[in-house]
């Protein structure tokens, strides 16, 4: 009977094209679209060979663990692993995950804002039945409002989320995906905003293409340097 039951919701579950592609709330403040921007622009090069992997921005996730497959879960950012990095080629228009072989994502972000979102409890338990692996709470700015601290990162383990104790500043190192995940502040950004960011094994954090583009003029910049000190034409 369960298995007729499993049977008849997917025969009858809606397709990516008949969903909405977020819950069109919108954000109040603009780091909750800059910050996850920035870690899935850092990963497009970082995982620049991989195409296994797909990285939400304020998406809306659809699944079946609440109450109606048509209501979606919206992180401020999230990564899934194991799926399309194009869905078909195309770019999504939502995560479906009836449409993503069940595949929850591995890591969901939601940024804290001046209206409290439930980060805490309610999307806290939606996330942990989904099957989150890792959940991280960014609340820098009302995070003694809330009552918690400004970075959380909560890990399921044997079904339940246990929050990790975070040492300093180092990044939290997640062995599932190789990658890090920690605070910054870019040498390259005027306004030296604190941002998320990605991190190797080492603790070394991943540069910016910026930062990248900095390294090498400065790189090129020696070796001319260089050249014309041993009275080489550098032309």
């Amino acid at each position: 009977m369960l298995q007729l039951d499993r049977q008849y919701l997917s025969n009858n579950l809606p397709s990516s094209d008949e969903l909405p592609d977020s819950d069109d709330t919108p954000v109040d403040n603009e780091d909750q679209n800059y910050l996850p921007n920035l870690l899935l622009f850092l990963l497009e090069y970082i995982w620049k060979d991989r195409h296994d992997w797909y990285f939400g921005v304020d998406m809306g996730i659809y699944h079946t663990t609440g109450a109606s497959p048509r209501v979606p879960i919206v992180p401020d950012g999230f990564l899934s692993v194991g799926v399309e990095r194009r869905k078909a080629g195309k770019s999504r228009k939502s995560y479906v995950m009836w449409e993503e072989n069940n595949i929850a994502p591995i890591l969901t972000i939601e940024m804290v804002s001046h209206t409290y979102g439930d980060e805490y409890d309610k999307k806290l338990e939606i996330y942990r039945h989904l099957g989150v692996k890792y959940y991280l709470i960014y609340n820098p700015e009302f995070w003694r409002r809330d009552g918690h601290s400004s970075l959380e990162i909560y890990q399921l383990i044997d079904g339940d989320y246990q929050l990790q104790q975070l040492q300093n500043s180092n990044p939290f190192w997640m062995p599932e995906i190789s990658l890090g995940i920690g605070r910054c502040t870019l040498p390259t950004d005027p306004y030296q905003r604190q941002v998320l960011t990605w991190f190797d094994q080492n603790g070394d954090r991943y540069l910016t293409s910026d930062e990248r583009a900095s390294q090498s003029l400065q790189q090129v910049e020696s070796l001319r340097a260089k050249l014309r000190s041993l009275g080489i034409d550098e032309e």
